[in-house]
């Protein structure tokens, strides 16, 4: 698929698109989110055949910022990020490919918060950089074309390097019936466009931000002031509580994960089928604190 913002399931389908709801039942590729920063690209640019680290500004449709050399890093990133991304271009192995994975911090410690989550790991890390790779790219053209996929397997940590790939389960459940029953609720809506879609989900957003909830209340109130059909608001409901049931069901044995001193499973999980690809995160508590957390975060040095 191509390299595009991971949508919440219940978002997508707003417009109308129901194809998370076979998304929910069919057999899937399941990984955790990690909630570094920033994102950090590396591999093979296909184009010169070279080595480079980026952000996901490799993937920018006109400024597009692919560092090959230590100088490029100082021509195209300042601070923090090109501190980061000069570390990256020493540590990272080369990859026969492209490979995007979240910046967690530097090894010396056992206790790390590279944006709202705070991991702590069972032992010091002793490697230089540690990064959680999630996602491969494939392209014959250049990176602007990329197709992106789940990562299976998790290139071995090196003496500077270390990944982060923890295992994941699913308990098995039987989604049928509330599938089923969401398929009957979406032919009683009126689906609304891709403007009206936008500003839904900004308002939606907002509610989670103050943490208002998203109860018959507030539905009705979005409804009227955006003129749609409160029954699609209705059906994201629905289909946020069949998310937040199959989040339930889901493990990992990654390092121990706290939202301030609240004990937490993890940012969520990513999973993957021939029906797209769509994150399973608790809005409540994750998407809740990441939004107000402090704009001008500093990775752990």
């Amino acid at each position: 698929m191509k390299n595009t913002h991971l949508q919440h399931p219940e978002d997508s389908i707003l417009t109308g698109d129901l194809s998370v709801l076979d998304w929910f039942l069919a057999e899937s590729e399941l990984s955790v989110k990690i909630d570094g920063a920033p994102a950090i690209i590396w591999g093979t640019n296909p184009q010169t055949k070279k080595f480079f680290v980026g952000t996901k500004s490799v993937f920018n449709k006109k400024l597009i910022k692919i560092n090959e050399t230590h100088d490029d890093i100082d021509r195209n990133h300042s601070g923090v990020v090109a501190d980061i991304l000069h570390h990256c271009f020493d540590c990272l192995p080369s990859f026969d490919g492209i490979v995007q994975g979240d910046f967690i911090g530097f090894g010396g410690d056992d206790t790390f918060c590279p944006n709202t989550i705070t991991y702590v790991f069972d032992e010091i890390i002793h490697q230089n950089i540690i990064v959680a790779p999630h996602t491969i790219y494939v392209t014959n053209t250049d990176l602007r074309d990329a197709v992106a996929s789940p990562m299976i397997l998790c290139p071995k940590s090196t003496e500077h390097c270390l990944f982060v790939a923890p295992k994941c389960n699913q308990l098995d459940e039987d989604w049928d019936s509330i599938v089923s029953f969401a398929r009957q609720m979406s032919t009683l809506c009126e689906f609304m466009d891709d403007k009206q879609s936008k500003k839904v989900k900004q308002q939606l957003n907002a509610c989670i931000r103050e943490g208002f909830p998203v109860d018959d209340i507030t539905q009705d109130a979005i409804a009227n002031d955006n003129g749609i059909d409160v029954n699609v608001l209705r059906l994201w409901s629905l289909v946020k509580s069949i998310k937040d049931d199959m989040l339930f069901t889901c493990s990992n044995n990654g390092p121990e994960a706290f939202i301030t001193d609240v004990k937490i499973d993890g940012e969520g999980y990513v999973r993957t089928n021939e029906f797209g690809m769509f994150k399973l995160v608790n809005r409540e508590s994750f998407s809740h604190a990441n939004f107000n957390m402090a704009r001008d975060w500093q990775p752990a040095l």
